[in-house]
């Protein structure tokens, strides 16, 4: 990640912040509605469930400094998102709702700027979480896109 894509992460984290509520569950609305078949994931209490995305959010946010930390942790809850059923194939689900989630949660304020470097932070986090959970030789590698999945699931065209 660049200086500035991190910049941009931790200055629109800022204003996530204070609806981080109403994100959560935008975010999770989000994702049930266009990808059902992952509710099932999801056991317990969700504004607990919620609580836990914002704060795993928070920690990576403040970890952008020094990614490194990050890396255990993340293959951990890669590992354990596989234990409860988590397929590779449903990181992009969840990165398509998070940055649904921070278009509707900043208005204006989401720039593409600001998409784009949500776009890498998840793409970074999301890969070493896969990489946690081992899933192997049963992937089967997809040839490159020319539109990012995130800029396709989002409705987006490729840069230009």
């Amino acid at each position: 990640m660049t200086p500035e894509e991190k910049q941009l992460v931790k200055e629109s984290w800022a204003k996530v912040l204070p609806i981080q509520e109403t994100a959560a569950s935008l975010f999770y609305g989000r994702l049930f509605d266009q990808y059902p078949e992952v509710k099932p994931y999801f056991k317990g209490d969700m504004q607990e469930q919620g609580e836990k995305l914002m704060k795993m959010l928070d920690q990576a946010v403040s970890s952008l400094d020094n990614l490194d930390a990050l890396v255990g942790p993340l293959k951990q809850a890669g590992l354990a998102h596989k234990g409860y059923g988590v397929k590779e194939e449903d990181y992009p689900k969840v990165g398509a709702s998070l940055l649904w989630t921070l278009k509707e949660g900043l208005g204006d304020d989401c720039t593409q700027e600001v998409t784009d470097a949500w776009a890498t932070t998840y793409q970074t986090v999301s890969s070493v979480m896969i990489d946690g959970a081992q899933y192997g030789s049963e992937t089967v590698e997809a040839p490159p896109a020319k539109v990012p999945w995130w800029r396709s699931m989002l409705g987006l065209s490729a840069p230009g």
